[in-house]
């Protein structure tokens, strides 16, 4: 019986594939995982690059293992997709080779054209149409830097000799054998050149980033089939059915269903997603509108506030400065202080994210003295977690939407019990942490199951236990380390500038 979806997970920091199996009462388990690190490459200050062929290699490579270790590819029904959002790809559309690396989410590079856009009176127009602000984060402007920059790719786009589009697009791509050029609603709602309400690319978005239409993917829902792999890649074909960016993914995981339910997948940044129901939102706060989910006819619009550095503050501790050995030692150095000792770090290593959307902010720690040691660092590492994900709630709150009384996390950093106690007590909300944590796969699980009618809805089935914390922080504790925080993100501006 064909009953496991092979879900692809493709990340900033790797590539894995996981084999789900969905049961008769309709729960989907993980029988199988594979994972492969990819390189990060800096070339300069403020510019992230991905291989886009690497990226293709491991994936690939994942998937095979573990179709191997699942029992072999007659035990699947589908395929399932969620990616890294944002990161552009440039590749021939004869030989389905890229042109360029990929041009990944954190990278600042077109922080000139956004400003200047936002200078000409633009960003009222692009937020109004598309639920997002005028920064490089997003993938039109990337678009353009790469039909720009890549020798005489501008001209043969014209001809359809070249394609773009979002990893997701990338990868049916390659899985199809070039049969099919799609990017789902969810990460065409990142480009800024996708109309939230119509779900269709706007030609005046296109003309104002200077990118043709002819070249972007077609947009196609979250649990559709769009597109069948090669045969030669697995053995015999199967359907890819399902397709969410990581964080909308995490969002249908969680099974944040409902208007007011919200997650926090805390990996190498930090996003903050809030289900708004079936209309999308304007933010007042700089919070970006987007697509949570679209099946069939029923969309579901969100809130989502980014952190771009979270965990690779605590990769930057281990890695960059070799403050600790390996990233579990956190927990045990921070836990070993009484308190911060007036230390915070603000980690804009590529710029602030939402509330502040701070391009040209840079990492910066405050309040160093003689008694500052290695584990002072290491907390504030930990601690601007929580200080940043409080700068989202309020936010969040500002727009309306109700006080969480829970708030649902997920991702590599939820396994430090007091980096998640302390989100608890800054946030003032029950942190809770399902037993399962990989949120992205099962989410394009569940979309694939969905797609090919293996499951019924989108609902989360479970009988395992999650992990809580609760709020202890006394009141004025926590007001006295907020002011702290704020100073400290204000210098952090004011250096920049």
């Amino acid at each position: 019986m064909s009953n496991l979806i092979l879900a692809i997970d493709q990340g900033t920091t790797s590539s894995r594939a996981i084999a789900f199996e969905v049961g008769e009462d309709q729960s989907l388990r993980a029988v199988a995982v594979s994972q492969i690190e990819l390189a990060q490459h800096f070339p300069h200050s403020g510019w992230v690059e991905h291989d886009a062929a690497e990226i293709w290699t491991a994936t690939l490579q994942t998937c095979r293992e573990v179709i191997r270790k699942a029992g072999g590819v007659s035990r699947f029904a589908a395929i399932g997709i969620t990616n890294q959002r944002e990161t552009s790809v440039i590749w021939d559309a004869a030989t389905g080779e890229p042109l360029h690396r990929a041009i990944v989410w954190q990278d600042r590079r077109t922080a000139d054209v956004s400003a200047r856009l936002a200078a000409e009176g633009h960003e009222a127009e692009v937020q109004a149409a598309t639920g997002l602000i005028l920064d490089p984060y997003f993938s039109a402007t990337k678009f353009a830097w790469l039909l720009d920059k890549v020798p005489g790719a501008r001209d043969r786009a014209e001809k359809g000799e070249v394609k773009l589009g979002t990893i997701d697009a990338w990868l049916v791509w390659k899985l199809t054998n070039g049969a099919s050029h799609v990017t789902d609603a969810t990460n065409a709602s990142r480009t800024s050149l996708m109309d939230l309400r119509t779900r269709e690319w706007r030609d005046d978005l296109c003309e104002l980033f200077n990118v043709p239409k002819v070249v972007l993917p077609r947009i196609v829902g979250c649990a559709e089939i769009s597109g069948e792999s090669d045969p030669s890649l697995f053995g015999r074909a199967l359907p890819i059915a399902g397709s969410a960016g990581d964080q909308q993914a995490a969002l249908v995981g969680h099974g944040a269903l409902n208007p007011g339910d919200a997650k926090i997948t805390y990996g190498t940044g930090a996003f903050l997603v809030a289900n708004v129901g079936d209309q999308p939102v304007a933010s007042t706060r700089r919070l970006l509108g987007t697509l949570g989910y679209l099946v069939g006819d029923t969309a579901a619009y969100a809130l989502e506030g980014s952190i771009f550095s979270a965990g690779s503050a605590i990769q930057w501790l281990r890695d960059g400065v070799g403050m600790i050995s390996e990233s579990r030692h956190s927990e045990a150095m921070a836990q070993g202080l009484k308190d911060n000792g007036g230390v915070y770090l603000v980690p804009g290593f590529t710029g602030l994210g939402a509330p502040w959307w701070e391009p040209d902010a840079r990492g910066a720690v405050i309040g160093l003295t003689r008694d500052s040691k290695p584990a002072h660092f290491v907390r504030a590492g930990l601690e601007a977690l929580a200080y940043q994900t409080r700068d989202l709630l309020d936010a969040l709150a500002d727009d309306g939407a109700p006080r969480l009384a829970t708030l649902k996390v997920d991702g590599g950093v939820t396994a430090n019990s007091f980096a998640m106690q302390f989100v608890a007590d800054i946030c003032e909300v029950t942190v809770e942490r399902p037993a399962f944590q990989e949120m992205t796969a099962l989410g394009a699980a569940k979309l694939a199951a969905l797609g090919v009618g293996l499951i019924a809805d989108l609902k989360v089935h479970t009988t395992e236990a999650p992990a809580v914390w609760t709020p202890r922080m006394e009141a004025a504790e926590r007001d006295r380390l907020l002011k702290g925080w704020r100073k400290a993100v204000k210098a952090a501006i004011i250096a920049a500038n």
